[in-house]
């Protein structure tokens, strides 16, 4: 049932309103189809400004003020990346959490310390060669990571 049908049963149990050849019908029904456009506009809204229900420009306006560039990701994966780089900023960049966010955004690395207390390495377990895109995965750590760290990566695997 529209938002017409809807105006016109609260209404008619006033009496006052002749239904049936006047105009008083066809404007509630237009006043009631603006209001199903309305409502149609605010559900879209209300689904794109929660984190887990975004699916469209919500999604992609959460990542841009976290300078992420979306990709051909999928929603959940998206959605995941977002939770994770919003994390981080909660867990003031502990090590738990450095990690927490690169498993969020499905980076294959682990961060562990080193005897430098500005210094961390960025570990490629499993790997064996560097990715072919491995400028931008390092370009995305480094976003991740505190600027005043020097990151150092390895690739225990490699021959």
């Amino acid at each position: 049932m529209g938002h017409g049908q809807s105006l016109r049963d609260l209404l008619t149990p006033l009496g006052v309103y002749r239904w049936e050849g006047s105009f008083q019908w066809g404007e509630l029904k237009s006043e009631g189809a603006a209001m199903d456009q309305v409502e149609q506009e605010l559900t879209h809204i209300q689904r794109e400004m929660n984190l887990w229900t975004a699916q469209e420009e919500g999604l992609q306006e959460v990542l841009d003020l976290l300078g992420r560039q979306v990709g051909q990701e999928d929603p959940e994966s998206l959605r995941q990346t977002a939770a994770a780089l919003l994390r981080i900023r909660n867990n003031n960049a502990t090590l738990a959490a450095m990690n927490d966010t690169l498993r969020g955004c499905g980076i294959p690395a682990q961060v562990e310390e080193t005897g430098d207390p500005l210094q961390v390495k960025v570990i490629f377990p499993g790997i064996v060669t560097p990715p072919a895109d491995i400028i931008q995965i390092q370009e995305l750590i480094e976003a991740i990571l505190p600027c005043h760290l020097h990151v150092q990566y390895y690739f225990p695997d490699m021959p």
